[in-house]
């Protein structure tokens, strides 16, 4: 069983938070978000209450969340960080390539990141995100810095919303005109 410091619960709370605020988005008509399921291969299952006791990873996932925005596809994925140095590790290539293609299909990808430290949330744009990559793989930093972000991305408190990404995206869609 999973203890309160494992590893396995780290973005719970981001996770609920952004569940939360989909939500309210939805009751707005604003947004249809949902959570992508992970999917797993069960290896023992308690015959008594039918629950999976052990299982492994099926597939290499791609993003937490998809949907829709006023129209808009989109996806994200939601990462926590406790220091103001992000390392790039935490993203997998074949995440960056399905928001990729995601976004040459005409989709919005973003990142929204949890800066637990300050307690503030930030959304990433992926050509943001995109460019701190290619720094990497072209032998520069294997991170970025929080200085490094632009201020504009930083997410207030929203009304009723617990994360306002919406305001953001809309930012992010100005950008892009």
């Amino acid at each position: 069983m999973a203890t309160w410091n494992s590893r396995g619960l780290r973005g719970s709370t981001l996770e609920e938070y952004i569940n939360r605020s989909n939500e309210k988005y939805l009751e707005s008509g604003l947004a249809l978000i949902q959570k992508v399921p992970t999917p797993i291969t069960p290896i023992t299952i308690d015959k008594e209450t039918r629950h999976i006791t052990l299982a492994y990873f099926d597939q290499k996932s791609t993003v937490d969340y998809i949907g829709a925005v006023q129209g808009i596809p989109v996806c994200f994925d939601a990462k926590e960080c406790n220091t103001d140095t992000f390392p790039l590790q935490n993203i997998h290539a074949h995440q960056v390539a399905f928001m990729e293609n995601f976004e040459k299909q005409g989709g919005v990808a973003f990142f929204l990141i949890s800066y637990t430290k300050r307690d503030l949330f930030y959304y990433l744009r992926f050509e943001k995100l995109k460019a701190f990559w290619e720094r990497a793989e072209a032998g520069g930093r294997k991170s970025f810095r929080f200085e490094e972000l632009e201020t504009d991305f930083f997410l207030g408190r929203g009304k009723g919303v617990l994360i306002p990404y919406l305001e953001a995206l809309q930012k992010d869609l100005q950008i892009r005109d």
